[in-house]
């Protein structure tokens, strides 16, 4: 009894992917409780995905843009106005079915808020939303066969196998990390009355899986604009890096395993409180890190290429099954030195804050590998000479190119990309030009989808002696173009040993023109 021995290989097929924009548009009257609005001066926003609801050929995505505006009063002080507008955006991606797995990334083109009037603002703002499906996708592929070697007319089978390195999925997985940190105030600095503007950004965040755990570390960027305390009191502003590193409990995980995570700040929250005599000096920061990690397991399979019996007649089936094998994981570092001009530079009397958001335009396959075009929107918060506009800030696009190397990248590859902001920096120089310095990550796993020939089943039946006798018991052969030991054995019904043997051959390679003795075997 002739029986295949099948392996099993769970991996995630890249199925397609939709891209959607959703138009935000929204008018907001000031409460009575706020001033007139005279200047907007900051405006920032935060896209929060609520559900990703999968169904038949269609996501539909429910979020909202949570937005923040800073602006000067027509009294001359500064006010915050927050708010948030809503959405449900159906996204149509032909071929979806409710058991695949679907990613969601998103990204806040634009926003824009303007004056109405004192009393009105208008938010407007554009959300891009890109589906990406995979299915859930098992090969069972022979590795070995069991000839049932116990009975007296069992199969005498000649194995020929091939070695295929395979990238299975070993796991997906979401989970969050806390960061709780403590701001105290420089003694420099007067007691905090209000916090007018708040922000939190990651910087140079990176993982690493290790046995039953994944590591990560970064910096948390904190910057703060609040009123002072006292009457005349000015405003002040408080930059704080505050460095992170923690370990998530995985189980599953090895340190071979090649991770692909991408890592956002889903929540972050600070809030002042006093210290310890009683007066507002102190900051609690509450973030909440979310992790989509995604992790492979490079395997070396043994499959089994073809099959013959020098005894029994064997029938093969054959089929093709298609791999994901590790291309490339490449860390690139995108450095940026650009100089830039800035409107009424002349007034500018320092730069107080500047943070940047990395977006990527397009990538492109080519020979040398993959080519990233992008923008670096830098945003700057400075200080001026005007008495009625102290606060003014600037954004600023730096485009950028960088060149991945990723050899024998083509067409087929499937690129994951993430990247992010690792370092910044917004220096004054001479003339009114401000001197921008940025890395950014790339960080590229790229997946070569292979397809190999494998044999899915496998039948014996007694041997025609009728055309073995035709068979010559011996016989002289000239090797052929595209020969191999194999190939002839298995025409000749003998084996590679036996030639070898007869032959007196001691490497298996034979090239045309070579003249071998043949042996039929009889088993």
């Amino acid at each position: 009894m002739l029986e295949l021995l099948k392996k099993n290989i769970h991996m995630n097929r890249w199925k397609g992917n939709a891209t959607s924009q959703v138009t935000l548009d929204d008018d907001f009257i000031v409460p009575d409780t706020m001033d007139d609005v005279d200047q907007i001066i900051l405006s920032a926003g935060e896209i929060t995905i609520e559900s990703v609801k999968n169904q038949t050929e269609r996501v539909t995505v429910r979020g909202k843009l949570d937005f923040t505006i800073l602006y000067r009063g027509a009294e001359g002080g500064l006010q915050t106005l927050s708010g948030s507008i809503s959405f449900e955006e159906p996204i149509n991606v032909p071929g979806l079915e409710e058991q695949d797995v679907v990613s969601l990334t998103w990204d806040l083109e634009d926003l824009n808020a303007g004056i109405i009037n004192s009393r009105k603002i208008s938010v407007k703002a554009i959300v891009t939303l890109q589906v990406k499906v995979e299915t859930a996708y098992d090969v069972d592929a022979a590795v070995e066969v069991d000839t049932g070697s116990g009975y007296s007319d069992c199969p005498q089978v000649e194995v020929l196998r091939r070695n295929v390195d395979v990238a299975a999925t070993a796991l997906r997985h979401k989970d969050t990390f806390r960061i709780k940190e403590n701001i105290t105030l420089s003694g420099n600095k007067p007691n905090i009355d209000h916090i007018l503007w708040s922000e939190m950004r990651l910087r140079g965040v990176s993982t690493r899986p290790m046995d039953g755990k994944m590591m990560l570390d970064g910096e948390l960027m904190v910057f703060l604009i609040y009123q002072g305390e006292g009457e005349g009191a000015p405003i002040q502003w408080l930059e704080e890096s505050i460095p992170f590193s923690g370990e998530l409990d995985m189980a599953d995980v090895t340190d071979d395993m090649v991770p692909s995570v991408n890592v956002h700040l889903i929540h972050k929250d600070m809030e002042a409180k006093p210290d310890a005599d009683g007066e507002m000096r102190e900051m609690d920061l509450d973030a909440v890190l979310e992790l989509d990690m995604k992790l492979y397991r490079e395997e070396n399979m043994e499959l089994l290429s073809d099959l013959y019996s020098t005894n029994r007649e064997l029938t093969l089936q054959t089929g093709e099954a298609c791999f994901d094998k590790i291309l490339t994981k490449n860390m690139s570092k995108c450095k940026i030195v650009e100089k830039v001009a800035l409107d009424n530079s002349d007034r500018i009397l320092q730069i107080c804050h500047s943070d940047g958001t990395v977006k990527i335009d397009d990538t492109e396959v080519k020979e040398d590998g993959l080519h990233v075009e992008g923008v670096l929107e830098v945003r700057l918060l400075f200080l001026t000479s005007d008495d009625s506009q102290p606060i003014q800030s600037a954004v600023e696009d730096v485009p950028f190119h960088y060149l991945i190397e990723a050899p024998g990248i083509n067409s087929d590859t499937i690129n994951q990309l993430n990247f992010g902001l690792e370092q910044l920096s917004a220096v004054m120089m001479g003339g009114g030009t401000v001197e921008i310095k940025a890395t950014i990550s790339l960080d590229l796993l790229a997946l070569q989808p292979i397809c190999e020939q494998i044999i899915t089943s496998a039948t014996d039946a007694p041997m025609d002696l009728n055309n073995l006798q035709k068979l010559p018991g011996i016989v002289g052969y000239i090797v052929q173009p595209g020969d191999s030991l194999w190939k002839i054995a298995k025409k000749f019904h003998t084996t590679i040993d036996t030639i070898m043997t007869a032959n007196g051959l001691t490497e298996k390679a034979v090239k045309p023109g070579d003249r071998l003795i043949l042996v039929k075997e009889l088993s």
